[in-house]
């Protein structure tokens, strides 16, 4: 897997694949995952997506493949940010279409507010735009639990909002053991770091193409948060799939993708 020096000790891990016919030349859409996470959560995506896009997934900072951070490790967001877009640089793109899913939602908002010539479209999947008002009181006993029992246990422990009532037992475990292997000391570093991640003041600087997209029952925001804070993104369209989960572009993943790709096609052609 090649891997692109982002600064501070992290090498950077990617995939960088495409699945179009050889005649084909398509544009590129960078896939950023959530907390705990790694590019392997967009497999399920791959088959719909690959064939239309060159796609790029990279472990974020910390996570994955790429390197671990200490847990006193100083997280900035705007740092995420830099990093996906050096390594745009360093794979020589310009403007991409950005899809990101959870707590990568308010790192791609942040990066289509900043650097507005890098992101042709948006796609935001179950995502949030503050830590403290989404994660309340639940962050402190998330923390407790990783420091105590692991990141497996805590990983599988909130499994049942993530992946909502109907998800298989064999989701379930396979998405405790994805996350589980995230190193400890990233996952305490960055889970500090999180309360501190509020979007809101970027949403009307956002002139990308927007979709957000949601189940109508999620435990993490409920649609009419979701809404609010969507309509603040001019322009923006809320897609919303029956269910539960609010890891949505996991448990809908063939439904999302397919929509990322109408979405795009429609208001970015």
């Amino acid at each position: 897997m090649p891997s692109y020096p982002a600064g501070n000790g992290c090498a950077l891990h990617y995939l960088d694949e495409c699945f179009a016919d050889a005649w084909e030349t398509p544009e590129t859409a960078l896939l950023l995952h959530g907390n705990a996470e790694s590019n392997q959560a967009w497999n399920a995506w791959m088959p719909v997506m690959g064939r239309h896009f060159r796609v790029v997934r990279p472990d974020m900072r910390g996570f994955g493949r790429s390197t671990a951070m200490p847990r006193d490790y100083g997280w900035s967001f705007d740092e995420l940010v830099a990093d996906y877009v050096g390594l745009l640089d360093h794979l020589g793109l310009g403007a991409v279409h950005v899809v990101a899913a959870k707590v990568a939602g308010p790192i791609a908002m942040r990066m289509a507010a900043l650097h507005p010539g890098r992101v042709k479209s948006l796609v935001l999947l179950g995502t949030l735009v503050s830590g403290t008002a989404s994660l309340g009181d639940r962050h402190a006993s998330w923390v407790r639990k990783i420091e105590t029992e692991g990141v497996e246990a805590w990983a599988r422990w909130t499994m049942d909002g993530r992946l909502g009532s109907n998800a298989a037992p064999a989701m379930v475990e396979g998405w405790s053991k994805l996350m589980g292997a995230t190193a400890l000391s990233t996952q305490l570093g960055f889970m500090g770091g999180v309360p501190g991640l509020d979007v809101r003041g970027d949403l009307a600087n956002i002139k990308a193409p927007t979709l957000v997209v949601n189940t109508d029952a999620s435990g993490l925001d409920g649609v009419e948060v979701t809404r609010a804070w969507q309509k603040q993104i001019a322009g923006s369209e809320l897609m919303l799939v029956p269910g539960d989960s609010y890891h949505v572009a996991a448990t809908h993943a063939e439904i999302c993708a397919a929509a990322t790709v109408d979405f795009i096609g429609r208001r970015s052609p």
